[in-house]
């Protein structure tokens, strides 16, 4: 017979246990099944290029906290964030090691004792920040940020969204404050974010005009809803846009277009600049003659209010049909470096990258 002493020391050993003391492995108490205390996910051990980033069998998985759900994750969408954070070169960076994946879509596996939205088994789409994100068989997202992908949709769909939608939302609704009848330029609207602004643009009412710089993704943006698509890649593409001008300017590379933006717009005009990879100079006339101006758009720093409002546009817009992520390719998850180098060094972007994490 074990004695009473012999058993206070195995319970003690197991509670000061590293792995059952780790946050990552608390359990949570409503489970739809035995949560691994592992899990498949890609990790990034070393800021740095594509190469820094493993597959990895023995990941410890998240515990899920009062207020957070944890996902079953199905598909991870893939965004130029996610390798701007991996190359280190992101203003907030995750400790490491860190799983990447702001967004993501797949099946409620577990609830946080506080959690009211969601039941176990629900289909649920997540952008999320943190040191553990979608690249991975599990993850765990607060509640107010998972929101419920209708049946319409599928996984691959959902993990699109994210990113791309909320910020369309933020740039059009929030900053531009977008309204019925003006005129819309989606300077680069072949990627994620451009695609979503073309069918938000559409549903506000709005004539959206878009630029791509290959002639499938001309196609692309037009099949999405532009009422007129242009090659920015052709040298007389200024003067093909014609004489009337913008009211507001969603500009994904504002290193390269800012200057020639601030003489497209009407007086007061808005552009948006959602996306720069570099300096640039401008002639800060073009913005008084008009009394135009220009915005900086940055997800990452919406208050609680603003995700509130920016969910309750895009989950209508789920529901009424007008979001359609255009996805361009699935990878599975050993292929999620070719994914991030993918999403930089396109020739074009056709649309959404998504990687395939469990079926």
């Amino acid at each position: 017979m074990v004695s009473q002493s012999v058993v206070f020391i195995l319970c003690c050993a197991v509670l000061c246990c590293p792995v059952w003391s780790s946050p990552f492995l608390r359990p949570t108490k409503m489970l739809r099944s035995s949560m691994a205390a592992v899990m498949r996910a890609v990790v990034v051990r070393e800021f740095g290029g594509v190469k820094k980033m493993k597959v990895e069998t023995d990941m410890p998985a998240p515990s899920v906290g009062d207020h957070e759900v944890l996902i079953k994750v199905h598909a991870s969408g893939i965004n130029p964030v996610d390798t701007y954070i991996r190359e280190g070169m992101y203003a907030s960076l995750p400790e490491l090691p860190y799983v990447p994946g702001k967004d993501g879509a797949g099946v409620v596996e577990a609830l946080g004792a506080k959690v009211t939205k969601f039941k176990l088994g629900d289909r649920v789409f997540c952008s999320i920040n943190g040191r553990y994100g979608t690249l991975a068989s599990l993850t765990s997202a607060p509640e107010t940020r998972v929101f419920p992908l209708g049946e319409n949709l599928s996984f691959e769909d959902g993990a699109s969204i994210g990113i791309p939608y909320f910020t369309a939302c933020r740039a059009l609704i929030l900053k531009a404050k977008a309204k019925k009848g003006e005129r819309l330029l989606v300077h680069g609207a072949s990627g994620g974010v451009g695609l979503a602004a073309v069918q938000m643009g559409r549903e506000l009412g709005l004539h959206v005009v878009g630029t791509a710089g290959t002639d499938e993704g001309i196609s692309l943006v037009k099949a999405t809803g532009a009422h007129e698509v242009f090659n920015h890649r052709d040298p007389k593409y200024l003067k093909n846009l014609g004489t009337e001008k913008f009211d507001i300017i969603l500009e994904m590379l504002a290193n390269v277009n800012l200057d020639k933006d601030l003489t497209l717009m009407n007086p007061r005009g808005r552009t948006i600049v959602v996306g720069s990879r570099g300096p640039t100079q401008i002639n800060p006339r073009n913005l008084m003659m008009s009394e135009s101006s220009v915005t900086g758009v940055a997800l990452g720093t919406s208050t609680e209010e603003e995700w509130a409002e920016l969910a309750a546009h895009v989950v209508a817009g789920t529901e009424s049909g007008w979001v359609k992520p255009p996805v361009h390719k699935v990878y599975s998850l050993e292929e999620a470096s070719q994914a991030h180098h993918d999403i930089i060094h396109s020739k074009g972007a056709q649309g959404n990258l998504v990687v395939r994490v469990t079926e």
